[in-house]
């Protein structure tokens, strides 16, 4: 007994030290859950990384116990169970053999298992997915949005030129500010490449959890951005210019999104104020109180969604950008349309978009459109037009100048933001709902005519098909509209950068 025991002993120590001079400890892994991110360590033996499954134990909260059968380690959680095995490069997931990259592998009382058992052997008894990215050191727990993300230095210039792309397609939204620029990705995490170096007008690339800061050299102008078109990837070209430097041509190629003409007229287009000031939106959901608005054949009201939709956009709208955003109705009452269109313009806002369900007496119609105001012949050549200005006494003293522009000339004026917007909104929507045949219309309609700003009127979907009247009621459906609206606004923002 005590030369077995003495044998098996030398063995453990002989296999120990083999083990020590062979192991080396790399950086550990970051294991990112939705209760946030941990570093997972890992070593390096007999040539392959690898996890000690205490380590497992501890962080994934999973059960542990020797196989006497297996001679091995068995790890369970909630009721589901996978063996390991010494020395053979497999385990067993509820009695089905998944081959690894290496064998588990005992030291002293410690298993070692290699990094490719997390998603091939943990994953199929875990309650969420878990996915490693060898490349990146991740190891991601659950369904979260962890894009990954390349921010590159495509030429030093100046102009300097930057771009970010997010992979799969992720709404990243732009702050641009003097001296830096600020980019807010939707995700839950990011997968990073590294950083470039600095370079031309780049001083430094950092994150700061899913926020990318580009820090520009003092000598920089204010950056120009232009979002590229892509269904898998989302991505953000920048130039920067000189401080001072006013030359179009340093724009890059598609500076403005796919499908969106800029404006040719060589008057001063009224344009919404840069980011720091473009921050007052009105969203005006559609109908309230007794005006019910169209009627789904599930009995779904268009007033209700409105309303519903426009509070999600507001969330997100001030979360994600920043920005004020005043409802015209936060209830279910009657709202007219000249008490509408008085919100936008007492509050001086630089955005209207007004909220409906459309309905036909087809139920084969479907899809979203986007409506612009239709102007009369002779508007656009009197664009711009206003009446001398005058003097108005304030009640609490003093005076106050002010030069009126004819009711139904107001929109006129915006003719090209409400365009831009309106071909936005398109571009975004189509990425998430359903869209008509045709999707960008011009129609008379009253909220619009007297508008002193870009404005527009979105159908999301039509109520009288029986499809869309369940879809337009799902979580799913709504989020996906208000997140295509933010999208429209940020890139709408940026676009029109370059034009200040």
């Amino acid at each position: 007994m005590r030369t077995t025991l003495a044998a098996a002993l030398t063995t453990a120590l002989l296999l120990g030290s083999l083990l020590l001079a062979q192991g080396t400890t790399p950086p550990p892994l970051t294991l990112i859950t939705a209760q946030g991110r941990r570093p997972l360590p890992t070593t390096m033996i007999r040539g392959q990384e690898m996890v000690a499954t205490d380590d497992l134990v501890s962080l994934l909260q999973v059960a542990a116990r020797e196989d006497t059968t297996a001679g091995g380690i068995a790890l369970s959680y909630k009721g589901k169970t996978v063996v390991v095995s010494p020395d053979q490069p497999m385990v067993s997931v509820a009695g089905r053999l998944v081959p690894l990259q290496s064998p588990a592998i005992r030291n002293g009382r410690r298993w070692f298992v290699s990094l490719d058992f997390l998603p091939r052997g943990l994953s199929p008894i875990y309650d969420a997915r878990i996915e490693l990215r060898r490349p990146s050191r991740l190891v991601i727990v659950g369904d979260l949005r962890v894009p990954r993300v390349t921010v590159r230095l495509d030429s030093a210039g100046p102009p300097t030129r930057l771009s970010i792309e997010a992979s799969p397609s992720t709404l990243i939204t732009p702050m641009v500010e003097s001296g830096r620029i600020v980019l807010r990705l939707e995700a839950d995490a990011l997968d990073v490449a590294p950083l470039p170096q600095a370079g031309g007008l780049l001083e430094q690339a950092r994150t700061e959890g899913t926020t990318v800061v580009l820090t520009l050299s003092p000598r920089a102008g204010l950056a120009r951005a232009a979002q590229a078109s892509g269904t898998d990837v989302s991505r953000l070209n920048f130039d920067v210019p000189l401080a001072g430097q006013t030359d179009s041509a340093a724009t890059p190629a598609g500076a403005l999104p796919a499908g969106v003409t800029p404006p040719t007229t060589t008057e001063a287009p009224q344009l919404p104020p840069s980011p720091s000031g473009a921050r007052l939106i009105v969203l005006d959901p559609g109908h309230g109180g007794a005006d019910t608005g169209a009627t789904g054949p599930s009995g779904v009201q268009e007033k209700a969604l409105t309303l519903e939709i426009a509070r999600r956009v507001k969330t997100l709208l001030e979360s994600r950008l920043g920005m004020r955003v005043l409802l015209t109705r936060d209830d279910d009452r009657n709202v007219s349309l000249d008490e509408r269109t008085a919100v936008a313009n007492n509050n001086k806002a630089n955005l209207f978009v007004s909220l409906h369900l459309n309905t036909s007496p087809s139920p084969l119609m479907s899809g979203a459109e986007i409506y612009q105001l239709r102007l009369e012949r002779e508007t656009p050549g009197r664009r711009g037009t206003a009446s001398e200005p005058f003097t108005l006494p304030l009640t609490t003293g003093g005076t106050r100048t002010v030069a009126l522009v004819p009711w139904n000339l107001a929109q006129a004026r915006h003719r090209e933001d409400s365009t831009l917007l309106a071909n936005l909104l398109e571009s975004s929507l189509r990425a998430q709902v359903p869209m008509g045949l045709r999707p960008i219309q011009e129609a008379p309609m009253r909220v619009l005519a007297g508008l002193d700003m870009a404005a527009v009127v979105v159908e999301l979907a039509y109520l009288s098909n029986p499809e869309q009247d369940t879809a337009s009621q799902s979580d799913d459906f709504q989020n996906k509209a208000a997140q295509a609206i933010l999208e429209a606004v940020s890139a709408y923002r940026a676009a029109w950068r370059g034009g200040q």
